[in-house]
């Protein structure tokens, strides 16, 4: 933006993206990358802003998107859109797109992160680096095979990790109230209740929204029904689990095996707590999703659908397509 100039039918994003949404958002308008996602920052570039990306930290309040007159269409990098306030989006008319094209990335990561906690592949890397050969008889690696993995949400992500699983002989539970038991297919050994999947699974993955039904689901009493030693991975959002503190409560008690996060309460989370110094945990920061396939995917599809949008069209991936309406 030059100095002192506004400048009209500007397409904002929030945080960088990649080349190629702003080789396809550019065809349509300018593209800006703000300097900062904070809220005040959003608020002093909306005006002549048409289309706002919202990625990373940056978040469409209900005070930014009353702010933005001129705004018709927020996009938002993944399937998650927690971010954005669509009831006040939906109240102005703005449509608000999505990208859930990367289910693939996440199953992929949240495989890495079980087998890495259940093959303890960190504590065997420090063995050797360290030079402590002979405390590896103390090491004992756990398996897939003949255990149970109970997958929490079965969307376009927990179906395909059920997918991934097929070769390790495994039982596979999966949750989910809005999916009928008989479309998930041969991945899935059994639909079942909440409860009975954290009493019944060795492994656990979260994948579900963050919306006020999910908001705190894995909590203490929660975690008291999962089986002595279980392993815990959170792959949706961090909210979804009631706090860091009971993980540690978990992990230390042994009640929780070991645990992996890509996602936490707040982001970036207080590296200062104690669970980041957590011998039987792997974190890493909500970047599972950002493989250089999803990433490609996720920025076509997003970008077409706000060109879409802004051309009149319908897109292809809308939350909240009563605008259209």
């Amino acid at each position: 933006m030059i100095q002192g100039v506004t400048v009209h039918n500007r397409i904002l994003a929030t945080t960088p993206i990649g080349s190629v949404a702003i080789d396809i958002l550019e065809k349509w308008a300018p593209v800006e990358i703000s300097s900062s996602p904070d809220e005040e920052t959003l608020l002093g570039l909306m005006e002549g802003t048409v289309g706002l990306v919202c990625r990373g930290e940056g978040k469409a309040t209900s005070r930014l998107i009353a702010a933005a007159n001129d705004l018709r269409v927020i996009g938002r990098t993944g399937a998650g859109y927690d971010s954005v306030d669509v009831t006040a989006a939906t109240t102005r008319g703005i449509a608000v797109v999505i990208a859930p094209v990367h289910a693939f990335a996440v199953a992929e990561g949240t495989l890495a992160l079980l087998l890495a906690l259940v093959k303890q592949l960190l504590t065997g890397d420090q063995i050797v680096r360290t030079g402590q050969w002979e405390t590896k008889y103390a090491l004992v690696p756990g398996d897939l095979a003949e255990h149970t993995m109970g997958i929490v949400g079965f969307g376009r992500i927990g179906a395909h990790v059920a997918k991934l699983l097929k070769p390790f002989d495994m039982t596979v539970l999966a949750y989910d109230p809005f999916v009928d038991p008989s479309h998930v297919g041969d991945s899935v050994t059994e639909m079942v209740g909440l409860d009975e999947l954290l009493s019944r699974s060795d492994y656990v993955s979260l994948h579900v929204p963050l919306d006020d039904s999910t908001r705190a689901m894995i909590n203490r009493d929660r975690i008291a029904q999962m089986k002595k030693g279980a392993v815990l991975l959170n792959m949706a959002r961090g909210p979804v689990v009631e706090s860091l503190d009971v993980l540690l409560e978990a992990l230390d008690s042994g009640k929780l095996g070991a645990v992996g996060l890509d996602v936490f309460p707040t982001e970036p989370p207080d590296a200062s707590h104690p669970i980041f110094s957590h011998p039987r945990c792997i974190f890493t920061p909500h970047v599972v999703a950002n493989t250089e396939l999803a990433l490609e995917r996720i920025y076509r599809s997003m970008a077409n659908d706000m060109v879409m949008v802004l051309n009149g069209g319908r897109p292809t991936f809308c939350v909240n397509p009563e605008v259209f309406e």
